[in-house]
């Protein structure tokens, strides 16, 4: 079922449209409806059409994910594909993540958007933290074969004081071992705060990391509403500015997903701490507007808010209720 099934029906927003993925150029789409229907697949009448969903633990297994998810409201969800914080991984019962395969397709959702271990730092300065990382992403590649069409996302890494183009460098040659042209998922690079030496705290980062990798047909960009804003892109008052800067440094047909998420800092603090919809300094009218924006119909949103599964339910059906408003 295509989301544009589940009762979300609207008039399309009038202003600002975006770069139509891969099918005209920017600068030559007409502002007209019909052209955005073309460019998103949707049909008439209906144009808010996002998947969203939060993070699930895998501790029951991959249907189960599925099954809870279901249960949530949402068609999509993310998931640690080991430990986050200590690298350790369960082994995948192959017959469990056909399972869930074959639910996400009988429902209708939306690309998943597995995520790698924190601890994994692909542009390390110690050689050992460095191997540690480098074996983490082949095993999670290995992994992400049991999920093909899904989204595997990362943290770039923080190159601990070599410098950003050498922390950049690494990181593509990294990148450049593992993706091949039948690698049957997408890699995503996370946007980042630029806290301390962190990769990735400039779109401009992550255009010269994709640069520097030969399949980069094999990657994308997840948008972290937090940490652009943390990282001083005012999706607050110019979210189509933000959004446009995106395209033309990296481009909108590599923004594959977006973590929808509040911060509790100031813009450009370089601090990333998440916050609920609408109890920090984005607010709830940002996230609306970046939930409803034609730039990103289409894609998954997974939350990554401090919450419970009460409060995840809770902010599914907020931003449902955004998405259903005329």
């Amino acid at each position: 079922m295509h989301p544009t099934q589940r009762g979300v029906e609207m008039p399309p927003p009038t202003g600002w449209y975006p770069e139509p993925r891969d099918k005209f150029q920017f600068a030559f789409l007409p502002m007209i409806d019909c052209f955005a229907r073309i460019c998103y697949n949707t049909p008439k009448g209906v144009f808010t059409v996002i998947y969203i969903g939060c993070h699930l633990s895998v501790t029951n297994g991959c249907l189960a994910m599925g099954e809870t998810m279901l249960g949530f409201g949402g068609d999509t969800f993310a998931f640690f594909t080991r430990n986050p914080r200590g690298g350790k991984s369960r082994e995948i019962d192959p017959a469990d993540a056909a399972a869930l395969s074959a639910l996400l397709a009988r429902e209708g959702f939306g690309p998943l958007v597995a995520h790698g271990s924190y601890t994994m730092n692909l542009c390390a300065a110690n050689p050992a933290t460095l191997q540690n990382g480098l074996e983490m992403f082949a095993d999670d590649m290995k992994r992400m074969a049991y999920f093909p069409g899904q989204y595997y996302n990362f943290h770039p890494g923080a190159h601990v004081g070599q410098g950003a183009e050498k922390g950049i460098e690494l990181i593509s040659a990294a990148l450049d071992r593992f993706l091949t042209p039948d690698l049957p998922f997408t890699v995503l690079l996370e946007t980042m705060a630029g806290k301390g030496s962190e990769v990735g705290g400039s779109f401009a980062q992550l255009r010269q990391v994709i640069d520097g990798v030969a399949h980069s047909e094999k990657l994308g960009v997840c948008l972290d509403t937090c940490h652009v804003w943390d990282a001083g892109y005012d999706i607050v008052n110019d979210l189509d500015g933000v959004l446009t800067e995106f395209d033309k440094t990296v481009g909108l047909s590599r923004l594959k997903a977006v973590h929808l998420n509040d911060s509790k800092n100031d813009l450009g603090s370089h601090k990333d701490r998440h916050e609920k919809l609408g109890q920090g300094r984005i607010g709830a009218d940002a996230l609306r507007r970046a939930v409803r924006h034609p730039a990103l119909q289409g894609l998954p949103f997974v939350l990554e808010t401090p919450n419970d599964d009460a409060g995840y339910i809770e902010e599914i059906v907020l931003v449902k209720e955004w998405m259903a408003e005329a």
